[in-house]
């Protein structure tokens, strides 16, 4: 057993010592009038949050850390008699939500793309999150146990660390904790501001020239919550999405060439229509190779689990301790017929015909239970931030387009079907890699996972009301809307791309796809090389894919988030790279929700009739301004990402 796990399993035996001791006493509540209310909150302020941020970087970051901080600091303040344990119901209740929107953001924008929706529909996105939601909860729970409590090989890195974290605030060992996440959230907020309200900063700074007929181009975006992300992912992850980007960016647009010096479009435009048009799909093909090879890898993972639900999970178990008690059966087959009335009802929305919707409610709850056991074998594995749901998303696409295709069902139908049954494989992907990782918080802090199940179910129930409001505001206020340069939502844009060549509408490039496929076996192999040699450094295919298929700006702040946090760990045990960081991740995190929440309230302020100032400076004085925002914000992230120095 490594020392992680040791210091683990000792973590494990004195959480759940203290939580009986607190039971015993009656004195350490957990579902309280006040933990519903901040739950409710931060559900809606970070699922809102990382509407943005998914949209904006293709990646979401878990909000149970934060959350977890929040809960803390405020109880604290407020309430004196408050314990560990309502603030993990808080945080479980807040990360259902921001996981939710993972789900949406990655697939429902899609249905613009395709032209089938105008605008985002109120009713069926609010559905289709809630049932995806609720359907990811309620297929984690027979597995909890195969999972979180009966395997010893996942470590489950985002658990644990937030289960570190609340053990810290319940000790008063966090009092640090709030300057990190307010600096954060001011200097996000403040940027955002300056830059997307004000004017004063420009959103990248970036350079092309042609040469001949090739195009060489080099950029990077003004978004502190970019560097935030590196950080927060660390530099193995951070490089390998540098990787992609420059393959794609660096070497792909100058080989493909199709420049052209005398045209209106200036370079950079024309850099960005040939990685649009042509560049993007090798980095599809890499994506769909990746989503394959985590099926595989989590093979042994869900037979376990199938076993275990053929073994008698069906059978009520009575007179179990509170720490091990699930949500009864009868709720879980009750609210199960719940989601299935509902899938039909969106099914039959979507396409008007019983047959496909017959075929498509099927797919959608086999895939569904399928990817939660992926999803959760991964998050044990790699933890909440780093799971691969496009890779799986993708997988659902095309077995669900293929299956719709051998069924002989083709264009706007076929189209709307398949990313109906995306959305919710989606949806259930990453509800329940959410559920899994809070389940595996609560078992160490001593928490019932009946009373946390009713906190996550609360959170999707809340958050599905959020989403549409979210994405219809950033579309009509944002320059481009969703799909636009500001707002690439990457994945959303690759699905419907996936759906319209399946449904015979667009013609996919096949020889670029499998030119990605290609390069995504070459990766597989030499990081299988790398994992066997016993490299510290690994090149895991799924970064790489996302790199290629993102436009390159997002790349290098990306890569100083990175570099920042190899920075304070480099020469120090794996086990204590959390705690060097944690000051940083909380100072990350309070930087993505102040830019996310701050690009909502401009949308909002547009809504309203209150646009964007032009204060009519140069572009020199902007450039100028941008690159001392850029150095100022960097600069930032090293001084409040330093350790805080440890007594004893």
């Amino acid at each position: 057993m490594s020392d992680t796990n040791k210091d683990a399993s000792r973590y494990v035996a004195k959480s759940t010592d203290s939580s009986s001791q607190d039971s015993d006493s009656g004195v350490r509540p957990e579902i309280t009038l006040r933990v519903i209310v901040l739950g409710v909150v931060l559900s809606i302020v970070m699922g809102a949050a990382n509407v943005y941020v998914g949209l904006k970087a293709g990646m979401t970051v878990s909000a149970s850390i934060p959350a977890a901080v929040m809960a803390m600091l405020l109880f604290r303040l407020l309430f004196k008699n408050s314990s560990i344990l309502e603030a993990n119901q808080v945080q479980t209740c807040a990360s259902a939500g921001e996981s939710l929107a993972a789900g949406i953001i990655f697939t429902m924008p899609a249905m613009l793309l395709i032209g089938y929706w105008q605008d985002f529909d109120f009713w069926t996105v609010t559905i289709v999150a809630f049932t995806g939601g609720l359907l990811g909860i309620l297929f984690m729970i027979p597995m909890r146990e195969v999972f979180v409590v009966n395997n010893d090989e996942l470590k489950y890195p985002e658990g644990i660390a937030c289960a570190a974290v609340l053990q810290a605030g319940d000790s008063g060992a966090e009092d640090g904790a709030a300057k990190s996440l307010i600096v954060g959230g001011v200097l996000g907020g403040v940027v955002k501001l300056v830059g997307g309200f004000l004017g004063l900063l420009s959103g990248s700074l970036e350079t092309a020239a042609i040469s001949g007929s090739r195009i060489f181009y080099f950029g990077g975006d003004l978004s502190p919550m970019l560097v935030a992300v590196g950080l927060i992912v660390r530099l193995n992850v951070a490089i390998l999405i540098f990787i992609g980007g420059a393959l794609a960016w660096l070497i792909g647009i100058p080989l493909i060439g199709g420049g052209d010096a005398t045209a209106q479009e200036g370079a950079v435009e024309q850099a960005f229509g040939i990685w649009s048009s042509q560049i993007r799909y090798v980095g599809v093909g890499a994506m769909v190779v990746g989503g394959f090879a985590s099926l595989i890898s989590v093979r042994k993972g869900l037979w376990a689990a199938v076993t275990h639900l053929a073994s008698g999970f069906s059978a009520e178990r009575r007179n179990v301790e509170d720490s091990q008690r699930d949500i009864p059966t009868s709720a879980i087959v009750g609210l199960g017929l719940l989601c299935v009335g509902l899938l039909a009802f969106v099914n039959f929305r979507f396409t008007q015909n019983v047959g496909i919707t017959t075929l498509a409610t099927m797919v959608m709850l086999l895939m569904g239970f399928f990817f939660t056991a992926v999803a959760s074998y991964i998050v044990g594995l790699v933890g909440n931030s780093n799971s691969p749901v496009s890779g799986m998303t993708i997988t659902a696409v095309l077995v669900a387009g293929a299956m719709l295709w051998l069924f002989n069902y083709s264009g706007m139908q076929a189209m709307v079907s398949t990313l109906g049954i995306a959305a919710i494989v989606c949806c259930v992907a990453c509800t329940s890699g959410d559920v899994c990782n809070d389940l595996k918080t609560g078992s160490m802090v001593g928490a019932s996972p009946f009373r946390q199940q009713m906190m996550q179910i609360l959170g999707v129930l809340v958050a599905s009301f959020v989403m549409a409001p979210v994405l219809t505001l950033l579309h009509e206020n944002t320059p481009g809307g969703i799909g636009g340069k500001e707002l690439s939502a990457p994945q959303a844009s690759l699905f419907a791309s996936l759906a319209e060549g399946f449904a015979g509408k667009g013609q996919l490039p096949w020889d670029l796809i499998g030119w990605g496929a290609a390069v995504g076996v070459v990766i597989l192999v030499i990081d299988e090389y790398l994992k066997r040699s016993g490299a510290s450094f690994r090149a895991y295919l799924m970064p790489i894919a996302v790199g290629m298929y993102l436009p390159f700006g997002l790349a290098p702040p990306i890569l100083i988030g990175g570099l920042i946090a190899h920075f304070y760990t480099r020469g120090k045990p794996e086990a204590e790279h959390e705690a060097v960081l944690h000051r940083g991740v909380l100072f990350s995190s309070g930087v993505i929700a102040g830019e996310a929440l701050t690009a909502v309230a401009i949308a909002v302020l547009a809504a309203f009739g209150t646009q964007s100032l032009d204060l009519g400076q140069s572009a020199t004085v902007t450039n100028a301004l941008s690159v001392a925002a850029a150095i100022v914000s960097v600069i930032a992230f090293v001084v409040m990402s330093r350790p805080t120095p440890t007594k004893g």
